[in-house]
């Protein structure tokens, strides 16, 4: 039997071995911390904070504010100085809270206790997952608590830890699988717990074979749960894709994974979830890779939230060359960065300095027909007819070419001859398309 995957799809230089065997090194922070109340999608947080308190590593200071939102958790102890926009990496400016690090990363009583998952219920559990201000790690930032309540959770019959990391460059996850593999499997069966139904499936592309045999040795006593090895192919961690792979059901844009059944975490998130649960730990820390043929001495660091990005550049040696490219992510999916003078958010997995930039570099020229697009695209739509209704700003064209169904995923714009900014477009045209919606709704 052949290797899980999906249909559709491309094969970018993985750029993985720059950083993949580099063990995750903990970066303590210098300078002020920086915590935008958006980290997640959703209604941004709201500050329960103000100038001049002082505040304790594991307290929350800001509040979820509403059903889709998270709580924002200080990851060290300090002093209040401003709470004030900043920018973030998408560009943006967020309502902050900064704080003055005094360096002694006192935390609130109780922080680290151990706790025995099997005496919590289901909605303590949940409670918990809520208070911590645990979201999609994978780069989404959906809040974990929302998706781990959904309408019939009898009806969920499927788990799936995402440790693909399909996005080329990024190492974290990996890293994570073989040095903090109990936590993925501990963080998993604390989600089983919620879900009687349910089985735990971990995918993992098969490019990362020693820690598919460390997680498979992990699980071959848990019935519950099995590893299932993922063809190393681009967006195998797509959650669409993902899902597919794995239990051969799909997905469209009109549905929640839990309505076919379906619940996708990425490994971070799972093993917060274990910190949480298990370690009383709320989510103050990312392991972020830093990486790319600018940077001195790439390497994967486990930093506290609120960090300054030029601090990570710093700790990785610093710039090798100047770059012509700084993304926030990877290079498919990741953001690119006109000011470096952002912090790491929840969301943030990874920065990305590259010697050339070879979209700047590369003119756009006209559509030859020659349907690579079609070819590669894992929603099986029809990117090149697209394009043509987004040039025209036709929504209500572009919707009848399900154009919605778009993952965004950027296989398209890799595989074009002509260098069109397909992805770019299509991104537009379903914020523009949602908005009206909206409207209407």
């Amino acid at each position: 039997m052949g290797l899980a995957t999906f249909k559709g799809g491309v094969h970018p230089y993985e750029g993985k071995e720059l950083s993949e065997n580099k063990p995750v090194q903990i970066l303590m922070p210098k300078g002020d911390m920086v915590y935008p109340m958006s980290q997640h999608i959703g209604a941004p947080a709201n500050p329960l904070v103000k100038k001049g308190d002082k505040v304790l590593a594991g307290q929350k200071i800001g509040e979820a504010g509403g059903f889709i939102s998270a709580n924002v958790i200080c990851s060290v102890s300090g002093t209040v100085k401003a709470i004030e926009p900043r920018r973030v990496a998408n560009g943006s400016m967020a309502n902050s809270i900064i704080v003055e690090n005094d360096g002694e990363y006192t935390t609130v009583e109780g922080l680290g206790a151990d706790r025995d998952p099997s005496k919590l219920s289901r909605q303590e559990i949940r409670d918990i997952v809520k208070e911590a201000g645990i979201v999609g790690l994978g780069g989404a930032g959906f809040p974990t608590h929302v998706k781990l309540t959904p309408k019939d959770e009898n009806a969920i019959e499927y788990i799936l830890v995402n440790g693909a990391e399909c996005e080329p460059y990024l190492t974290s996850d990996y890293r994570m699988m073989l040095e903090e593999p109990e936590k993925i499997v501990g963080g998993l069966k604390v989600i089983l717990q919620l879900f009687a139904n349910a089985k735990g499936i971990i995918g993992i592309e098969n490019n990362k074979p020693e820690a598919i045999k460390i997680l498979k040795d992990l699980v071959k006593d848990e019935p519950r749960i099995e590893v299932c090895e993922l063809l190393t192919k681009y967006p195998q961690g797509g959650e669409r894709s993902l899902i597919y792979a794995t239990t051969g059901r799909k997905v469209n844009s009109s549905m929640l994974p839990a309505d076919a059944g379906c619940i996708v975490d990425n490994i971070d998130t799972v093993i917060a979830i274990y910190m949480a649960v298990c370690k009383t730990t709320p989510l103050m820390r990312r392991i972020v890779t830093v990486t790319g043929d600018a940077i001195a001495n790439p390497v994967n660091f486990n930093v506290k939230i609120g960090t300054a990005f030029p601090e990570l550049v710093e700790a990785a040696g610093g710039f090798r060359t100047e770059p012509e490219k700084l993304i926030a992510g990877g290079p498919m999916m990741g953001m690119a960065l006109f000011d470096l003078n952002i912090p790491v958010t929840k969301t943030n997995s990874a920065l990305l300095c590259l010697t050339k930039d070879e979209v700047a570099a590369s003119a756009e020229t006209p559509c030859i027909r020659c349907g690579k697009c079609v070819s590669v695209c894992p929603s099986h739509i029809v990117p090149v007819l697209m394009m043509k209704a987004a040039l025209k700003g036709d929504c209500e064209g572009f919707e009848k070419l399900s154009g919605m169904e778009c993952m965004e995923c950027g296989s398209c714009t890799f595989v074009c001859p002509a260098k069109r900014p397909l992805t770019q477009a299509f991104k537009e045209m379903r914020k523009t398309v949602a908005a009206n919606r909206r409207k209407k709704a």
